[in-house]
């Protein structure tokens, strides 16, 4: 019985390991639902700022997520909350309405990476540069969103469980698989942190920019409206002028 007991632990040891180096280098994201677990490759080199957005939300390591969602892994629980048939499945969102998110956005990375196949993993959005939480893993090719979109993984295993999601199905939890030297080096809330720190910046920047052209806009407006008055009164003063009944004086009046 106990040879049969460590045989079975033995074998079982040598299986995880054998499909462990089967398994290609890289980042990768299990995704445990309730139809079953669908693993994700991520682009962590083409698309750093997304996939570190999307590892450090997944382990509860994102810094910058609404109060309320901090410290705790934010995708495990939710639900798939959109589902179109033959299109493609979309979950990430806090509150269940496609509306939610973490609490900040965040801007595109746009590459080379298209929506090519099934199982295409990219970015939901209400329009350009406003990522947040939520994703999408397509059922089919859909070029349309290309350009529009992230893409920043696909699926390597569960294309079949995609396909099996229906709205309302669950996240059960995700785990980050890093293999291999280069995707154990990459620091998901460190690269994430770092991106917000030259967002903050750079809109600091921008917000100075609009600050000082409101201020010249108002000058302007403020010389246009001083010429203004300048005119009306001039103009005010001509009428008067104007008004005013010409008298020609006789030079012999004084004379008689």
């Amino acid at each position: 019985m106990r040879i049969t007991k460590h045989f079975t632990i033995y074998f079982l040891l040598l299986t995880s390991l054998l499909i462990a180096q089967n398994k290609e280098e890289g980042l990768f994201a299990e995704i445990k639902t309730n139809q079953g677990t669908i693993l994700l490759s991520l682009d962590f080199k083409k698309t750093p700022v997304t996939v570190a957005n999307f590892v450090s939300l997944a382990e509860g390591k994102n810094d910058f997520v609404d109060e309320k969602l901090k410290g705790k892994p934010f995708y495990d629980g939710l639900k798939f909350h959109r589902v179109i048939a033959n299109f493609m499945i979309q979950g990430g969102d806090p509150d269940g309405t496609g509306a939610g998110g973490p609490g900040y956005n965040f801007t595109d990375e746009i590459t080379d990476l298209t929506h090519e196949g099934p199982g295409i993993l990219s970015m939901a959005n209400a329009g350009a540069n406003t990522n947040g939480s939520q994703f999408f893993i397509t059922h089919k090719e859909t070029p349309w969103l290309d350009g529009k979109h992230t893409v920043f993984g696909h699926v390597v295993e569960g294309q079949d469980v995609v396909d099996k999601i229906k709205q309302g199905d669950v996240i059960e939890k995700i785990t980050i698989i890093k293999k291999g030297k280069e995707a154990k080096k990459f620091k998901a809330e460190k690269v994430f942190k770092a991106y917000m720190k030259d967002k903050e910046a750079e809109d600091k920047r921008i917000a100075a920019l609009n600050d000082k052209s409101r201020e010249n806009f108002a000058k302007v407006q403020e010389e246009k409206r001083k010429k203004q008055v300048a005119l009306e009164e001039q103009r005010k003063k001509n009428k008067k002028l104007r008004s005013v009944p010409f008298v020609q004086k006789n030079r012999f009046t004084s004379l008689i």
